[in-house]
């Protein structure tokens, strides 16, 4: 009489090699050029909590992937350490196509001059796939803070040096470190005060428990239209569509001080380069259909792609920038 579970068992063996071997067969030039193994999902990363504008943005352009390839793609959130337990999953993955990492500048270029040694170094060990977009943050406070420009904000903070705070959503994120960067380029003495997330920080900014916060475009545009929040300047290079009446930060007289949030796809550094390029062709695609386009809206990003060479020159320039002002101020974290 057969046994149902050995049955099962030499089921899904045969399954496994018969997976195997399409894989191999095809190789990464097959990969590149339209045929891609259905036996087995891509395993999408995201180092943070479900619901954040990476997961809801990313859960987006992985399904898309998964129908231009014909094959599941399943989304894994590894929050924790500024991004980086995701990213040390990713680059212990095989080189293959199947596990991708979409992360943020905080991991790839703040957390690894911030946190001291790493698993992992995320320029050399993760390889870049495609630029996803990026996303401007506002300066606001309550309207029972005196400020009404950066600066008065500043001058404030020159007449009491050391008693201004400003929230953040968290330690080694892009929010304290704009924070900082205004603070060195000042003269002045700033107080972070690091929320576990954007949005206890922001609802601390809205009661005035904290005096100004760089806050995320899309998790502030709601209370300043509402009046609940003042928007001092928008940290992109020109003025938003939305908020035409607020100032950029050079326009509030801060000279270069465009900086901005970026999401990014990559994988496993060594995967063979069709695969790479494969995967940034379809990630293009799907960055230009109408419904990603408008969540893009929805969420404050504006898409960018591109190719992966492109990136990397992006994270770079970053890592630099963010590396210089983390040891001006000695910061760390706490």
């Amino acid at each position: 009489m057969t046994n149902p579970r050995l049955t099962l068992l030499r089921r899904r063996a045969v399954s496994a090699l018969l997976a195997a071997t399409l894989a191999a067969a095809l190789g990464p030039t097959a990969l590149a050029q339209g045929s891609w193994p259905t036996a087995r999902p891509i395993t999408w990363v995201v180092p943070y909590p479900a619901a954040g504008s990476t997961d809801v943005l990313g859960r987006h352009i992985a399904q898309r992937l998964g129908a231009a390839l014909g094959t599941p793609v399943v989304v894994d959130n590894r929050a924790g350490a500024t991004g980086t337990i995701g990213g040390a999953l990713v680059v212990k993955a095989p080189k293959d196509g199947f596990t991708v990492l979409h992360t943020t500048i905080g991991a790839q270029a703040i957390a690894p001059h911030l946190m001291g040694k790493l698993p992992y170094d995320p320029l050399q060990d993760l390889e870049p796939v495609a630029l996803v977009g990026t996303f401007p943050q506002l300066v606001v406070v309550a309207p029972s803070q005196p400020f009404r420009s950066v600066a008065e904000l500043i001058a404030a903070a020159k007449a009491r040096p050391g008693q201004m705070a400003y929230a953040s959503g968290g330690n080694g994120t892009i929010l304290q470190m704009q924070a900082e960067l205004l603070a060195q380029r000042t003269g002045v003495k700033f107080i972070h005060v690091p929320y576990r997330g954007d949005t206890p920080a922001l609802q601390d900014t809205l009661g005035g428990q904290v005096q100004f916060m760089f806050a995320p475009l899309a998790a502030a545009l709601p209370h300043v239209k509402s009046g609940k929040l003042r928007a001092l300047a928008v940290t992109s290079a020109a003025r938003l569509k939305s908020l035409p009446d607020v100032p950029t930060m050079a326009e509030a007289g801060q000279k270069d001080f465009v900086v901005e949030q970026w999401q990014a796809v990559y994988l496993p550094a060594g995967t063979p380069a069709p695969v790479v390029q494969r995967l940034n062709t379809e990630i293009n695609k799907a960055l230009r259909e109408p419904a990603v386009i408008e969540l893009a809206d929805q969420l404050g990003i504006t898409l960018v792609g591109g190719t992966p060479q492109q990136l990397a020159a992006v994270q770079r320039a970053d890592s630099a920038t963010w590396a210089r002002v983390i040891s001006s101020g000695n910061l760390q974290i706490d």
